[in-house]
């Protein structure tokens, strides 16, 4: 099966990302165990957090940090 695709990120609260997929599916994403060390741990600054956006397959922050296509639909939760 392949993974639908994102047509759409928005940040929320709590370093939650809204997605929106290309099968209409609207899931939220929790980026809290995610965020360690000297590469994730930049998304801790809200600014920098808020810099999401569609990259290819996947969200991308300004830095280049980015989680697998299939991480974010499969760990995401319904709404």
């Amino acid at each position: 099966m392949l993974t639908p695709k994102i047509i759409n990120v928005a940040t929320l609260e709590n370093y939650k990302l809204l997605l929106t997929f290309d099968t209409n599916e609207e899931k939220i994403f929790d980026v809290t165990p995610y965020i360690s060390g000297d590469w994730f741990g930049l998304l801790k600054n809200k600014n920098y957090f808020n810099t999401a956006h569609i990259s290819g397959y996947t969200v991308e922050w300004e830095g280049g940090q980015d989680i697998a296509p299939h991480e974010l639909y499969e760990q995401s939760t319904k709404l």
